[in-house]
């Protein structure tokens, strides 16, 4: 009897526990790299093997975070412009010819109050929360495929989302960003059901209350970081480093056969 020709998806051997969390030949993308968890993410990816294009408007931080690593690629972009999210993932094709890894993890906070956000202060929310990693996924998912790209075939697309998009944390928080991110999760089950036959993998990222530059405000509160406190299981916010397993499971083989999937990463705040 023949053997069935290869299909994307299909594993054809295990890889080695050694080689389970490795990105090495790879290409990934992540947004919003200048500062915070998406600087961090960059990081892990280039230590884990991949070629990083770290996209964000502070083209001076990406700069920085350039030097730190030789497998950073520094790209100016502002994903609130189509144009930019073009260029952005074309760049990356022209460089090595090939896109693996997406990490949508560029957003804003916009206002705390629904009475003080308008309507159109909501829409510029979406616009840069929901609508561009729409855009990037869609691009990367449309890349040619690279052959053999990872023994199960395609590649992995993580949209960061937060635990802001599975309840309510009144009154932090926010209503646009409350909706984006959790339309990030609607988005990402939905790719995930219409890309799944062709390989790529699409999951979701939720992470808590980690201390960013984002939340410096928060935790730099006491009586607010003391809230944190008293309402995660872990009694404490949560630091960069404690993504870096999540994400790299996500972005490697070692995730070959999970996607429409979130992955909250939050001390057990969602858990009470």
């Amino acid at each position: 009897m023949s053997r069935p020709a290869d299909v994307p998806g299909t594993v054809n051997a295990p890889p080695s526990t050694s080689d389970l969390f490795s990105l090495d030949g790879r290409t990934a993308i992540v947004t919003g790299a200048s500062a915070g968890l998406g600087a961090r993410f960059a990081t892990v990816l280039a230590q884990a093997g991949a070629t990083v294009f770290a996209a964000a408007r502070r083209i001076d931080r990406l700069a920085e975070l350039a030097d730190s690593h030789p497998r950073i690629h520094p790209v100016a972009c502002d994903v609130s412009r189509e144009a930019d999210r073009t260029r952005l993932t074309d760049t990356a094709l022209t460089v090595t010819g090939r896109i693996d890894v997406l990490v949508n993890n560029a957003a804003v906070s916009g206002e705390t109050r629904a009475a003080d956000e308008s309507p159109d202060a909501f829409a510029d929310v979406l616009g840069v929360n929901l609508t561009a990693p729409f855009h990037l996924a869609r691009l990367t998912a449309e890349a040619p495929l690279p052959t053999g790209a990872t023994p199960g075939g395609g590649r992995s697309i993580i949209n960061v989302s937060s635990i802001l998009g599975l309840v309510s944390a009144a009154p932090l928080g926010g209503a646009a960003y409350a909706a984006s991110k959790a339309g990030l999760i609607g988005l990402t089950r939905e790719l995930a059901g219409q890309w799944g036959h062709a390989g790529t993998r699409v999951n979701a990222l939720a992470p808590g209350w980690f201390r960013t530059e984002m939340t410096a405000d928060l935790f730099g509160d006491e009586r607010s970081a003391r809230w944190v406190e008293r309402n995660t299981l872990l009694r404490r916010g949560g630091h960069g480093h404690e993504l870096d397993g999540a994400l790299l499971f996500l972005a490697s083989d070692a995730s070959s056969y999970c996607t429409g999937q979130v992955l909250t990463v939050d001390g057990g705040w969602t858990a009470r």
